[in-house]
């Protein structure tokens, strides 16, 4: 047992040092995080994706090269398929490496109360309950199959925040108000219920359009933020309206489609831009990364945009009429 517990710490230990040369782990209170809370508690078995379909590797295997394997897997600084329906991913344990610029950039301050929408596997619940205590941490999944297994590993691991069965699209009104909320699922457009759960001045950070969002809530039909430089790519939130799919025409240049801020502004701007269009105003805009896009939420609608929120170039996202 012993063994088992050095061999577990020297892998996390090593997966610290990799975040921290790459310096996304430079705040000190989530180096303690990573340094403590145990990832292989949260990922007991994960999925590899291979020819013929997913491979299931767990931590009880007898064979010790595959428990070997399933180890190396849980602290490498990559996503892990946690749990597959029916040939589908539905549920992951996100790079560590994403989690932790996620983490800093949600920007948490001692006392703040935070909303997780999408519990996972309830590790970065257990990072944020390390942090703030948790008490101040509610984490939702509309999945109760997901919020009963993230329970386990959060108990395990000797962690206890709030685990929620709910809409995450509708936010946990009965834990508001909040200081900030994160989302570990890709969402078409930002649910209103979250403004009016939080308190003046909250944060927001979402996956949106293969971006993250980073939002400053100003009251409770008000909100506006950049977008991060990070790329990301998370399982989509169930329960909340589905965004309209990217119309990729024929005869588009394979350097433009196979070109990641390209197909982020079109995931971005599906349902109000052509893609030519879209590609136009992409090559005129000189390929514009990822920061000079944002949001804004009014109570007159929702809306993408490029540069300046009340410029030209300005797409509605679902869910809401324009300015």
């Amino acid at each position: 047992m012993g063994a088992d517990v050095d061999m577990y710490a020297e892998a996390r230990a090593a997966l610290v040092q990799e975040l921290v040369a790459a310096g996304v782990l430079e705040d000190p209170a989530w180096r303690a995080a990573f340094t403590e809370v145990p990832r292989h508690l949260f990922v007991p078995y994960y999925f590899v994706g291979g020819a013929t379909g997913y491979e299931r590797l767990w931590g009880e295997d007898p064979d010790p090269e595959r428990r070997a394997r399933w180890l190396r897997g849980v602290y490498e600084d990559t996503p892990l398929a946690t749990r597959v329906r029916d040939g589908e991913l539905i549920s992951s344990s996100s790079q560590p490496s994403l989690m932790a610029k996620m983490l800093t950039e949600l920007d948490v301050r001692d006392g703040h109360a935070v909303l997780e929408i999408g519990a996972g596997t309830g590790y970065n619940a257990a990072l944020l309950a390390h942090r703030l205590g948790g008490e101040l941490v509610t984490t939702v999944d509309l999945d109760p199959e997901i919020t009963e297994s993230a329970r386990k590993h959060l108990e395990a691991a000797g962690y206890d925040p709030v685990v929620v069965t709910g809409d995450g699209a509708r936010g946990c009104p009965a834990r508001a108000p909040f200081d900030r909320i994160i989302a570990t699922c890709a969402l078409p457009s930002v649910p209103r219920d979250w403004l009016s759960q939080c308190r003046p001045g909250a944060r927001i950070l979402a996956p949106l359009a293969t971006g993250l969002i980073g939002l400053v809530v100003q009251d409770d039909s008000h909100a506006e933020g950049h977008f991060l430089h990070t790329p990301a790519y998370f399982v989509p939130l169930r329960g909340g309206s589905p965004g309209p799919a990217p119309r990729y025409a024929g005869g588009l240049p394979r350097r433009a489609m196979e070109n990641d801020l390209f197909q982020f502004m079109l995931s971005l701007t599906a349902g109000s831009l052509d893609p030519y269009e879209a590609l136009a105003l992409w090559h005129r805009e000189r390929r514009p990364e990822r920061e000079r896009f944002g949001v804004t939420l009014t109570g007159e609608g929702e809306w993408a945009w490029l540069d300046d929120p009340q410029g030209p170039y300005a797409w509605p996202l679902v869910g809401g009429a324009m300015r």
